[in-house]
């Protein structure tokens, strides 16, 4: 079977370990590597012993499947651009700076047969994994995902950098309609919101609290999860779980009546497994783990959450 023909469009921080990934893929072929810095994308390209190119449109007619890895303002025209020349698509999150952007390349995308996969990396986390069999119908949800601060990733809110990640995972695992919103966020050393706290009200009454920061002294990802029978508490960077759970016996436990559970797993490969699911998704023709769809979904709740920061910013702080 002949190998998947396969692009990487910005070769930045992440962008580059796309590239080593399918560089050490057996069925795909790293036919270029894209980036405006042609001096980066000739230094990867080297060392991955492929192509290098300044400009995305070299890459058109020559290639399969593409990862764009690009700031998110230039998600939208790189990904039309592909597509038009009818070629599959993951791209980073979050998947387009509007809806209306994000619903173009999705109608192009399904009405073409063409596939758009978003690169919510949480999903592929060994914990999360393991939680789609424990989580069953959360009632309150609080997560912290605090990080140093790092200039990378300031073109956007924090809001679309670090909480996409858990409003992705949050309404996975809840699937209703949030019925309300209510958000606080300040900028403190970038222009854009550094910092932010979001109460997310779902419709079958599920609550979620979740907070988002990189400017923390120190590096947290956890999520704890209510629901009638347990109450699970998940440590991402750890990969650690613990579970708590109703069963009627043990009544001398800690907590009488509860059972506990420590469940720990390897750390494993994240991106790795996300682009291997993706190629697996190209070369079969199937839906993808995380679909245009799910992507824009995220990409929706986000935005209505930057909407109320904004808008109770400038009531109070202009």
């Amino acid at each position: 079977m002949a190998k998947l023909r396969v692009g990487v469009v910005g070769v930045g921080y992440l962008g580059k370990f796309h590239a080593e990934k399918y560089a050490g893929m057996p069925d795909v072929e790293l036919v270029a590597v894209v980036d405006k810095d042609l001096r980066r994308a000739r230094d990867v390209a080297e060392r991955l012993g492929t192509q290098a190119f300044g400009s995305h449109r070299d890459l058109l007619g020559k290639v399969d499947a593409v990862s764009v890895v690009v700031p998110t303002a230039d998600h939208y025209a790189v990904s039309r651009d592909f597509l038009r020349h009818n070629v599959d698509l993951l791209i980073e999150k979050p998947m387009t700076s509007t809806l209306r952007q994000a619903d173009e390349l999705i109608d192009f995308a399904e009405s073409h047969g063409l596939l758009i996969q978003v690169g919510h990396l949480e999903r592929f986390n060994s914990a999360v994994a393991a939680l789609r069999h424990i989580v069953t119908a959360p009632m309150f949800i609080e997560s912290h995902r605090l990080a140093t601060f790092k200039a990378r990733g300031t073109d956007v809110s924090v809001v679309l950098d670090l909480m996409i990640h858990d409003i992705d995972i949050i309404s996975n695992f809840v699937r209703s309609e949030i019925r309300a919103i209510r958000a606080a966020g300040i900028p403190v050393i970038s222009h854009e919101v550094d910092i932010a706290n979001a109460r997310l009200e779902f419709e079958n009454g599920c609550v979620a609290n979740v907070t988002a920061s990189r400017i923390s002294i120190k590096n947290e990802r956890k999520i704890r999860l209510f629901q009638r029978d347990a109450y699970v508490s998940v440590d991402f960077s750890n990969h650690h779980i613990t579970v708590i759970r109703k069963t009627g016996e043990h009544p001398a436990g800690i907590i009488p009546g509860m059972e506990i559970q420590e469940l720990c797993f390897t750390k494993g490969d994240a991106l790795d497994d996300e682009l291997k699911s993706f190629v697996r998704a190209v070369k079969r023709r199937e839906v993808p783990e995380v679909t245009g769809q799910m992507g824009r979904d995220a990409l929706r709740i986000a935005l209505d959450i930057m909407d109320q920061i904004q808008s109770t910013n400038s009531r109070y702080f202009n």
